[in-house]
């Protein structure tokens, strides 16, 4: 489940209240390790999904970032006629404590459990650096595309690179697979879908397995059903993950028979009941003899039952 270590989970908050705030949180291995490992511990899932924020790449480059309670993260604005600035930092150094925790949990976890690492898209990431806000106003990112693309080209060549670099060193520290996540891919008209959120996935996928050869790496572009053949084939990815907004059958034609990831509906499973239970049984249906990873359409929100939870893995475990 994307998002699967969060605030739903009581042992979570409990764990937090250890931290003094997420991001402390996410860069104490302990910690982040604890957090890692409660779901997996509550209800056996096939897969770990490493505790961290997409945002500690921008953090890592030397923006300011911080979480408020109750308002998400705030970034101080990037001028841009200062992007060069962040170039050149050794994230891998300032992350060293989240690549500790990669390696704590695959210490920690059973043999059979896979290990998810991940980072955002540069697309992604780019419109919190630009908006300086996580709530999802993706206008200023667009417009400094649009109007200077020479100096966002520039930015994201610092994301990409800085990305890369992320997910080779978690994957030398024991991850076995990671995801790229695009929340944001959907936004872009054909031709900034086709530089923004296409291009920069293949060259850090083509950066990542130039040094760790045979790397596993799924790919998430939510929106972007409408060109799955295109980012399918464009990205190199090893899998594709979907939003519960893509036709399952559409998206079976059109992934050139590449593994898919998703895509429940997240409020099916806040909602439980017939809609949590038809929901799934869809898909099993939808996805019966085409190389499928079930999972959430997006990340897991914290007004999410539990109980709706257990239901969902016996669902889907036909138990």
């Amino acid at each position: 489940m994307m998002r699967q270590a969060g605030r739903y989970l009581p042992e979570y908050r409990e764990t937090r209240s250890q931290a003094n705030g997420f991001l402390d949180l996410c860069y104490t291995p302990k910690l982040a390790t604890e957090v890692t490992l409660q779901p997996i511990r509550r209800f056996g899932f096939d897969a770990a999904i490493l505790f961290s924020d997409i945002l500690v790449i921008p953090d890592a480059l030397g923006q300011k970032v911080a979480f408020e309670e109750g308002h998400g993260p705030r970034l101080e604005p990037i001028d841009p006629a200062r992007i060069g600035e962040l170039a050149g930092k050794d994230v891998t150094a300032f992350l060293a404590p989240v690549l500790e925790t990669v390696e704590r949990v695959r210490t920690e976890l059973p043999q059979e459990t896979t290990l998810l690492g991940f980072c955002g898209a540069p697309w992604t990431v780019a419109t919190y650096m630009v908006a300086g806000t996580g709530t999802g106003d993706q206008g200023p990112a667009r417009r400094l595309s649009l109007g200077e693309p020479e100096r966002f080209q520039a930015l994201m060549d610092i994301l990409v690179d800085a990305s890369a670099r992320y997910l080779v060193a978690q994957l030398k520290a024991g991850a076995d697979a990671v995801q790229i996540f695009d929340t944001w891919a959907g936004v872009l008209d054909e031709e900034g879908f086709e530089r923004w959120a296409i291009e920069p996935v293949r060259v850090i996928i083509e950066k990542v397995r130039a040094e760790v050869p045979g790397a596993r790496v799924i790919a998430f572009p939510k929106g972007g059903g409408a060109r799955l053949t295109r980012y399918a084939e464009g990205t190199g990815a090893d899998a594709i993950g979907l939003d519960w907004s893509t036709p399952l059958e559409a998206a079976r034609k059109n992934a050139g028979g590449k593994p898919l990831q998703g895509n429940l509906d997240p409020m099916r499973l806040i909602v439980g009941g017939k809609a949590l239970e038809d929901g799934v049984r869809s898909i099993l249906e939808a996805m019966r003899g085409y190389p499928h990873i079930f999972n959430l359409g997006h990340g897991i929100t914290p007004d999410t039952p539990v109980e709706h939870v257990e239901t969902f893995v016996k669902l889907v475990r036909g138990k």
